[in-house]
């Protein structure tokens, strides 16, 4: 029986956002049910549906994902079987040693792929380590299997824009070529497509398909909330809470936050802007915000995945930031988990980007650009004085959640893989 095997370098039980995506999609297809639903966090793994002549009625599910000390090499979890390649990640901040972690798993790969593809495989290519399908792809061509790029984020784009190194473009041609090469080419959003269509990908094998909510997100009951904020600083107790919650990664744009805590430090004393999450720019934020003594800005480690639904719901605005340059390599996902969980959001970002478009369209929040700071300040401060403005945003918020589900998104993915129907079909999930 074909398989249907993914790669990418971080999967269950590790929590960042691309092993959660991954988690709740894998266990969905090998565990395929009427409710289109993955196996919850507490449930016990299930044996694979069969039908009644005893053959497998899910897929064949594989990861391949990089080692961590402490897992084991290979396990089956909730029937989708992981294989964990390469040496025991170090996971030092050293750019050296992660560039040598990424190396090692990265010929781990090609290595495994060379050796047990197989013909009529299916391989989902996702984009860690960053430019794998660019490695990956004439090696699964000679093996006759099926490639899918799912484009979480673009490269070398990101990383010229990031480091101002642009002679990293020079890899785009052969990146383009990967991406034509394809069977399929599955990403977030309409910028992002917009970046494929443009590397000369056929429309028909362009899918966009957006990220989602973890499927356990609701709105905490005010109990759960205050429980969790009762571990916060006391400092925080009654504050209007404008939350950042994720990954503090280089292609947010994290230094107007601290130009909106400087303009509502002292006309605000009842606004608290919390972050909540680790990333590499957590150090040089903190400092900075230590030396200019702002002290209406707070600091809390990430949330597990069993206390996200109640971390979320602490916040009475949450922001979403994206840095100018990054609008079409990236998208930040994080706003439906925001929507999840009821909660309306301040993105700041390029005017150029959809989603700052999107935002206020749909009515789920306010948008502005990194320069108009002070006018998001005052936004703020009139939201937090404006209860009905909020529950109003709430509404939509609930309303935009109901569409962009995980269900939806997953009954996208059921379309694409080639068991339903071929793949190339023009398929698009919005």
């Amino acid at each position: 029986m074909s398989r249907l095997i993914f790669v990418n370098r971080f999967y269950w039980p590790e929590e960042p956002a691309t092993s959660q995506l991954l988690t709740d999609l894998a266990q969905a297809l090998a565990n395929k049910t009427e409710s289109e639903s993955p196996p919850r966090q507490n449930e016990q793994s299930s044996t694979l549906k069969r039908d009644a002549k005893g053959r497998p009625t899910s897929p064949e599910v594989l990861i391949l994902t990089s080692r961590r000390q402490g897992l084991a090499r290979r396990e089956t979890h909730k029937n989708v079987r992981i294989t964990r390649l390469g040496s025991a990640r170090r996971d030092s901040p050293s750019l050296v040693s992660r560039a040598f972690d990424l190396a090692c798993f990265l010929l781990a790969t090609l290595r495994y792929l060379a050796r047990h593809t197989q013909r009529g495989d299916t391989v989902a290519l996702l984009t860690d380590p960053p430019l794998l399908g660019l490695f990956a792809t004439p090696l699964l061509r000679l093996r006759r299997a099926r490639i899918i790029h799912w484009v979480q984020d673009i490269y070398p784009e990101i990383a010229a824009e990031l480091s101002g190194q642009r002679w990293l473009r020079v890899l785009r041609p052969l990146r383009d070529w990967s991406w034509r090469k394809a069977h399929a080419t599955v990403t977030l959003g309409p910028d992002m497509a917009a970046v494929l269509s443009a590397a000369r990908v056929a429309p028909d094998r362009i899918h966009t398909i957006p990220n989602w909510p973890l499927p356990e997100l609701s709105e905490a009951p005010p109990a759960e909330v205050a429980a969790l904020k009762a571990t916060w600083p006391a400092s925080l107790a009654d504050k209007f809470i404008v939350l950042y919650s994720g990954n503090l990664g280089r292609v947010h744009d994290l230094p107007p936050i601290l130009e909106i805590a400087a303009a509502l430090r002292d006309t605000a004393p009842h606004i608290a802007i919390v972050f909540v999450g680790r990333g590499a720019q957590q150090t040089p934020l903190r400092d900075a915000a230590h030396a200019r003594a702002l002290t209406n800005i707070h600091f809390l480690p990430p949330a597990p995945r069993a206390q996200l639904s109640a971390s979320l719901s602490a916040g009475d605005l949450h922001l979403v930031t994206l840095k100018p340059g990054c609008e079409h390599y990236v998208l930040p996902s994080k706003l439906y988990g925001i929507t999840a969980v009821a909660r309306p959001l301040l993105f700041i970002g390029p005017r150029s980007c959809a989603l700052f478009k999107e935002v206020t369209d749909t009515g789920i929040g306010l948008s502005f650009a990194r320069d108009e700071t002070s006018a998001a300040a005052k936004a703020i401060r009139a939201l937090a004085d404006s209860p009905d403005q909020r529950q109003r945003m709430q509404t939509a918020t609930r309303t935009f959640s109901q569409i962009h589900t995980f269900s939806t998104s997953l009954h996208a993915w059921r379309r694409l893989l080639p068991d339903s129907e071929p793949l190339g079909a023009n398929k698009h999930c919005r």
